[in-house]
């Protein structure tokens, strides 16, 4: 039996493709049970003043083709209303004023523990439920189920790496580029696996420990190393700009003044951690008495807004659809997840951290085959390399090193390597070069 009120829908975090879609969905969902709907615009940036000017009423005319363009209808922010208890009354007295009794809210990780928050408060007053949005991928979902947005954005990160590639190929060069995950490494592995590029560098790799800098640039100059020992000048590596949460603050300079969002996270695309990386490259090289043409580039905030794929869109209009009916029909305090293309709610309980208090984060599993399959493929000093003799007076020379020399050097970087025991394995002792 449906419940008749006000449903408020709400946008907080970052972009991601398809945002429109599960806005347009929910509305349409809302309207033909008689539901009112507005949609709060700029997240709750306003609602934690007690300003309920910022709203728009929502409709089926105003909605129905929204989902075919990326951005966001109704704005974004990621104001927290749980920085402060004043700050969550506030909103959720603002929400009482606009005679909201239903909340789907859309956003990644922060704004989820906002809707569990605000729902908690209200004390069933409000009926909140959320939509997982991040074109990260880090979301508690099952490990099948999708972060909406990411698919979209993996597939725009492809085409840009697609033509980085040809470009390195081109004129001889190496291209650093970092892809957005706070914390995850799924998308730099989907956009690096999907393309075929030389290396993808993610911070799950490194089994939940600090890495130094140093480690990450002699991983790269070993990729270098064995290009060049096969003839070739070029390569592109993908890296996980989560990579920066995992390094020592002395190997990032100004790390420690870094500007933090209001959920208290390093904003990491202040740090120019690409040019960090290619510096120390090209500064290690030069010591080797070796010089390439290294190029960092940036890849985000180009695929945050993209018009979302069919994939994204039709996986986002069945989650506003299910928000929607969902919170209708009484439900609240949930996530809305599809799993073998049935709607299953996930309580906010079971995927919050019992130690942080905060939602969980998924990481890459470095133990599943989808990972060990990219590993098997990218170009990096692997333990066979020193244990075959051919190979490694080829990377010795290549270093202009003798081998031993090489050896002491480089060694480190796989002593403790995880082999990737697949039941067919895909990689010889060293991998021949891709020829992409």
């Amino acid at each position: 039996m449906e419940n008749h009120g006000k449903l408020a829908i709400l946008v907080g975090g970052g972009p991601a493709p398809g945002i429109n879609s599960v806005i347009g969905a929910a509305t349409i969902r809302a309207r033909l049970s008689g539901i009112e709907v507005v949609g709060i615009q700029e997240g709750y940036s306003h609602l934690m003043t007690g300003d309920t000017s910022h709203v728009l009423h929502l409709d089926i005319a105003d909605t129905s083709r929204i989902h075919f363009r990326g951005g966001s209808h109704l704005g974004i922010s990621r104001a927290n209303p749980t920085k402060t208890p004043e700050a969550l009354a506030t909103a959720l007295a603002a929400l009482e004023k606009l005679g909201v009794t239903m909340l789907i809210s859309i956003g990644g990780d922060d704004t989820c523990f906002s809707a569990h928050k605000l729902a908690e408060a209200s004390k069933g007053m409000l009926r909140v439920t959320h939509v997982p949005k991040t074109i990260d991928n880090d979301l508690a979902l099952p490990q099948e189920a999708f972060s909406f947005g990411y698919q979209t954005a993996r597939h725009v990160g492809v085409e840009i790496i697609k033509n980085l590639m040809v470009d390195a190929r081109t004129t001889s060069r190496w291209y650093f580029a970092v892809a957005m995950g706070r914390k995850a490494g799924h998308l730099a592995l989907g956009m690096g696996k999907a393309a075929g590029a030389t290396i993808s560098l993610i911070p799950e790799e490194f089994r939940g420990k600090s890495v130094r800098l140093s480690r990450i640039v002699d991983i790269l100059i070993g990729s270098i190393l064995k290009r060049l020992a096969v003839g070739r000048k070029d390569g592109v590596c993908v890296m996980a700009e989560g990579l920066v949460e995992i390094l020592p603050e002395e190997d990032i300079a100004g790390l420690d003044g870094v500007e933090r969002d209001a959920h208290g996270h390093i904003r990491i695309a202040e740090v120019d951690f690409g040019n960090i990386v290619k510096a120390a490259v090209t500064r290690k090289l030069a010591e080797l008495g070796l010089k390439t043409t290294i190029v960092a580039k940036n890849i985000g905030y180009e695929v945050r807004c993209a018009d979302p794929i069919p994939f994204d869109m039709e996986y986002t209009r069945d989650l506003g659809y299910c928000a929607a009916r969902f919170v209708i029909e009484g439900g609240s305090d949930a996530l809305i997840s599809i799993q073998h293309g049935r709607f299953v709610p996930i309580p906010f309980s079971e995927i919050m951290d019992k130690v942080t208090g905060r939602m969980r984060i998924r990481m890459v599993d470095v133990e599943s085959d989808r990972y060990k399959i990219a590993r098997s493929y990218m170009l990096c000093l692997r333990r066979e390399d020193f244990e075959n003799r051919k190979v490694l007076d080829q990377l010795a020379a290549a270093a202009k090193m003798t081998p031993d020399a090489f050896r002491a050097r480089f060694h480190y970087l796989v002593e403790d390597e995880h082999e990737p025991m697949l039941m067919h394995k895909l990689a010889a002792a060293s991998p021949p070069a891709p020829t992409s």
